[in-house]
């Protein structure tokens, strides 16, 4: 670290404040990762919380994290992104993308005009409810834009909605319905009823909505969730399909799928994000090419990720 400014100095006293705060290594594992002694990590968590740089979050905006959000907003018409450390030898830690996804939730709710607030489900979005403070926000109204059903009638394992209108105490409204409906028909009817037109209509009005990425592939959460089969899995990777959002698939262009496995998804369309904010929150190596497939095909207009993702965003063709 000799030589380095008292910028370059507070980046690496962040860093060290994030991996013992955030990621929860231990100094010798700090020190390790920055290649510095035991002694230079101590100091370093040390700086980080006399310089003020830690607190519930981290304050400090890292040179890199700043110059990887920017060019994430120039190449793809971002309403903002925002870009956290990475820890090396957790790719996929949700952790920190889970507090700036936090943060961005408490900022609208802290609005005293009533806001409407859309989301999806899935891993990440639970982990950025669970960071959120106790709220009291009867103005703001909470929907979600799925099915929070299985196909036998138990709840999906990930629902965020119900618990994110407990913890700041605002009326919500669950998409009554399953993930997956069996067939066209049954869909047509499902969303016949008023409870879900109300519902779906919240939807389409929603000041802003947060949504999980998520990618096609064996491990994706649709097929661990029990929602696709590995045989859907195949047939949607030969047609070019990368991603999807609350169950709408699409491929490495941003299309929408047309037909096929979207035949049977219950959810709110999902169309190109315009007029309202729509936030999309993922990181690691498998979400790369999903990530990406949405922000080109303009589905999310904003995005909360970590650096590690946002280079390889930006450096996949």
């Amino acid at each position: 670290m000799a030589g380095k400014g008292d910028s370059g100095k507070l980046d690496d006293a962040a860093r060290a404040g994030w991996l013992y705060y955030v990621a929860g290594n231990t100094q010798d594992e700090i020190a390790r990762k920055l290649g510095v002694s035991r002694q230079s990590a101590q100091r370093l968590v040390s700086t980080a919380v006399s310089e003020k740089l830690v607190k519930v979050r981290l304050d400090h905006p890292i040179a890199r994290c700043m110059e990887l959000s920017r060019a994430l907003k120039e190449r793809f018409g971002l309403r903002f992104a925002e870009v956290v450390p990475s820890d090396p030898d957790a790719p996929g830690l949700l952790s920190g993308v889970a507090i700036a996804g936090a943060a961005e939730m408490e900022r609208h709710l802290k609005s005293k005009e009533p806001k409407i607030l859309a989301l999806g489900t899935g891993r990440a979005l639970r982990a950025c409810v669970e960071h959120l403070p106790m709220m009291k926000c009867p103005q703001h109204r909470i929907v979600s834009r799925l099915g929070n059903m299985m196909s036998d009638g138990s709840a999906t394992p990930y629902n965020v909605v119900i618990r994110l209108a407990e913890r700041v105490e605002a009326r919500h409204y669950p998409m009554p319905l399953p993930v997956l409906a069996r067939n066209l028909e049954e869909l047509q009817i499902l969303h016949s009823q008023e409870p879900v037109r109300n519902t779906l209509d919240l939807c389409e009005q929603a000041d802003v909505t947060f949504v999980g990425v998520g990618q096609i592939d064996l491990g994706a959460p649709l097929v661990v969730d029990g929602f696709m089969t590995s045989d859907e899995v195949i047939a949607l990777k030969a047609a070019d399909v990368v991603g999807e959002i609350t169950s709408w698939v699409f491929d490495r262009s941003g299309n929408v799928v047309t037909g096929g496995f979207n035949d049977r998804v219950a959810s709110a369309p999902l169309t190109q994000a315009h007029d309202r904010q729509v936030v999309g929150i993922a990181n690691g190596p498998a979400k790369v090419s999903a990530i990406r497939g949405a922000l080109t095909g303009q589905l999310i207009n904003a995005l909360i990720t970590d650096e590690a993702t946002a280079e390889a965003v930006l450096a996949a063709g």
